[in-house]
C-alpha cells in the first residue's frame, strides 16, 4: 500500500510511524508532509530515510496514494481535504473538522468498525481521544444491557494538547525547583503541581468544547441518539495517558460478575481490577501501550442499574495513531 502522513513532524504524526511498525501495517511507498517549517526534516522509517514535503494545495501530491493519515489541526483538514481525496485517496482524519458530518463516519473499530465501509466524501474521522477510550469500554456493557446515561469526568494528561504541552510541563517543574516562575504558554494556567478543570473553550452552555465532544460523538459511534452523557474534562499534571471516572446506567442491572466477564471479553479491553492488592489502571502504567485498561470495577450505591469504573488509555496511541492505524486495518482487511 501506498500511505501518506499529513503532520508528521508533530506528536502524533511521529506516534504514526511508531504504530505503523508496530502494527507491520504493509506499505510499499511512504511518503511524509508537513508545514513549510518542518519541510525538509528527515526522519527513518524501516531503516529508509525520509523527507517531509510541503503540504501544497497540489491534487497529484496524492495520486496512488491509497490512504493519508492526517493530524494537523481542523483548519488545515478542511482546506486540503478536497486535495487529498481528489484522486480516491482515503483521508483519516485526526482532527476534530468532519466528525460530526452525516457524510463522514466516525470510527473506532472495536464499537462501529461497519461504518468504516461508508465513505462518500473518502474521508474517515478518528474521534476525539477521550471519546474513544470511553465508548470501547462502554461497548460490551451496552451489549448486556443498552445504556441510558454516562457520567464521566476526565483526567487528562500534557499529551494532549501536543508534543510542545508535554515539554511546557517538564520545564514548568524545572524552573520552580530552581526557583523561577514558570512559563505558561500551552494551557491557561501552571500545570505542574496543579489541576486545570478546563479542556478546549468555554461555549455559551457552560460546557467545554472537550466536554460536548464526547456528548456528540458518543452519540454517533455507538448509533444511540437518545444516549445521555455528561462530561467534565480536567487537565492533570501526567505526561501520558488520560484516565476517566465513569457511571452509566444502563435498562436493566448488570451483576458485577456479568460486567467484569463482558470488559475481559471486550475487543480492545484490559481488566486490572484487584482491589485487595491495589492493582488498578495508572497512567504511569498504561503509557504507550495499545488497550484500554478498566478497573475499580463497582456497582453503583444510588441506582441498582448503575456501574461505575475507572478507564486509563495511551492518548497517542489508542486515543489517536492506533486507532487510525486500525481503521486502516480494517478497512483495508490487513
Amino acid at each position: 500500500m501506498n500511505v501518506a502522513i499529513v503532520g508528521a513532524s508533530g506528536a502524533v504524526g511521529q506516534e504514526f510511524l511508531r504504530v505503523l511498525e508496530e502494527q507491520n501495517f504493509p506499505i510499499d511507498n511512504l511518503t511524509l508532509f508537513g508545514s513549510s517549517r518542518s519541510a525538509g526534516r528527515a526522519y527513518t522509517f524501516r531503516g529508509k530515510e525520509y523527507i517531509v514535503k510541503e503540504l501544497r494545495e497540489n491534487p497529484e501530491d496524492f495520486r496512488g496514494i491509497d490512504v493519508a493519515f492526517v493530524s494537523a489541526g481542523a483548519g488545515v483538514s478542511k482546506q486540503y481535504a478536497s486535495v487529498i481525496t481528489a484522486n480516491g485517496t482515503l483521508m483519516i482524519d485526526n482532527s476534530s473538522a468532519f466528525r460530526m458530518d452525516e457524510d463522514v463516519p466516525l470510527v473506532v473499530p472495536e464499537v462501529n468498525g461497519e461504518d468504516a465501509f461508508n465513505t462518500p466524501r473518502n474521508i474517515i474521522a478518528n474521534p476525539n481521544c477521550t471519546t474513544i477510550q470511553m465508548v470501547v469500554a462502554l461497548k460490551p456493557l451496552n451489549e448486556l444491557s443498552p445504556i441510558r446515561r454516562v457520567h464521566v469526568a476526565t483526567y487528562q494528561a500534557a499529551s494532549g494538547a501536543g508534543a510542545s504541552a508535554m515539554d511546557e510541563l517538564v520545564n514548568q517543574y524545572r524552573e520552580i525547583q530552581e526557583g523561577k516562575t514558570p512559563t505558561v504558554s500551552k494551557f491557561a494556567y501552571q500545570l505542574a503541581y496543579n489541576l486545570i478543570p478546563h479542556v478546549d473553550v468555554f461555549l455559551d452552555n457552560g460546557y467545554t468544547k472537550e466536554e460536548m465532544k464526547m456528548y456528540h460523538e458518543t452519540k454517533k459511534i455507538m448509533h444511540a441518539p437518545d444516549l445521555d452523557v455528561s462530561a467534565t474534562c480536567v487537565r492533570v499534571p501526567v505526561m501520558r495517558a488520560h484516565s476517566e471516572a465513569i457511571w452509566v446506567e444502563t435498562e436493566s442491572p448488570i451483576s458485577l460478575e456479568a460486567a467484569r466477564k463482558a470488559f475481559a471479553e471486550g475487543e480492545g479491553l484490559v481488566v486490572l481490577d484487584c482491589p485487595e492488592k491495589k492493582e488498578y489502571p495508572m497512567p504511569l502504567d498504561i503509557a504507550d501501550k495499545d488497550p484500554v485498561y478498566v478497573g475499580r470495577i463497582r456497582k453503583d450505591l444510588t441506582n441498582d442499574c448503575g456501574l461505575s469504573f475507572w478507564v486509563v488509555g495511551d492518548q497517542i496511541k489508542k486515543g489517536a495513531a492506533l486507532n487510525a492505524v486500525q481503521i486502516a486495518k480494517y478497512r483495508f482487511k490487513v
